[in-house]
């Protein structure tokens, strides 16, 4: 089965049905490839200083950069797209919260070979999660073109309902091929992997994830971003990154200060959430994302 493609201004409530259904979904020109070039010379000199990888999961032939808020100004403008927001909070709409989980350029150079087909929610110590429950909603935004030849990301839509630890290859996939500026979003239970490079350039991509906030961050946000650095970021982008709670009781600091409070008191509300809101899940089982940003 193909890669579905929406434009731009597909509503963030289309996308989310279509990753309801497929696990994944190609949205066209969500930016201007202009807008990826720049992002490239912003984080040019830390790409190049950037390691290749270890082993054959993380890419012998590939450089994986990190840190991106902290780095990138242009980083922080997509974290916070509206549009990809929108789509995290129905995949993710079951849970009190989410918050940002990665930020990571990845770099397939020429004669990498395909990667290993796995599900990214496989970092939460392979924890078998209810199939249909969506931990993750990612997005991996197209830096240069992806095409088969280069490496595109390979996906097997609607694997997000198979079952769990599966082993699978290559042939069981499709390339999510997309233009420059184009972004893959997909669920953290989508089987998935980066393509072989069979070209002679590196494949540039941005893989920008969210999860729900009641689980551990892949990248410690806390400590990718310096602390004189996390005082000039705007309060949805440091909520964003994790500080806020995670749900009722979740993630307050000392005497149930708000977390923000570390680094702009002046933004600081209650440690604790909203609990008649919580009394009311346990009489009725009710849920819905309560993002607080």
């Amino acid at each position: 089965m193909p890669v579905e493609h929406v434009d731009g201004a597909t509503a963030p409530e289309k996308i989310a049905e279509i990753l309801a259904r497929d696990g994944c979904c190609v949205v066209d020109r969500l930016v201007e490839p202009g807008v990826m070039a720049r992002l490239r010379e912003e984080l040019a000199p830390h790409l190049e200083q950037t390691r290749l990888g270890p082993d054959d999961f993380t890419g012998r032939h590939t450089r994986r950069t990190g840190g991106l808020i902290a780095r990138s100004a242009i980083a922080r403008e997509l974290i916070e797209d509206s549009q990809v927001l929108g789509v995290v909070g129905q995949v993710l709409g079951h849970a009190r919260n989410f918050q940002l989980h990665l930020t990571q350029v990845i770099a397939i150079g020429a004669g990498e070979s395909a990667q290993p087909i796995h599900r990214d929610q496989w970092a939460f110590d392979f924890f078998p999660f209810p199939k249909g429950y969506e931990v993750q909603c990612n997005t991996l935004w197209a830096m240069t073109d992806f095409t088969e030849e280069n490496g595109a990301t390979r996906v097997i839509p609607g694997s997000h309902l198979y079952e769990d630890k599966l082993q699978l290859g290559e042939g069981d996939t499709e390339p999510a091929e997309m233009e420059a500026g184009s972004a893959l979003l997909y669920t953290g239970s989508l089987y998935h992997g980066g393509g072989a490079n069979r070209s002679g350039e590196t494949r540039f991509g941005l893989n920008l994830t969210y999860a729900l906030a009641w689980l551990r961050q892949e990248e410690n946000q806390y400590l990718s971003v310096p602390r004189e650095i996390a005082k000039e970021l705007p309060e949805s982008l440091l909520r964003l990154m994790g500080y806020a709670r995670g749900a009722y009781a979740l993630g307050y600091i000392d005497d149930l200060r708000d977390p923000i409070e570390v680094v702009r008191p002046e933004l600081s509300k209650t440690g604790f959430g909203d609990l008649p809101d919580a009394q009311s899940q346990l009489r009725d089982g009710s849920s819905g994302s309560r993002q607080s940003r």
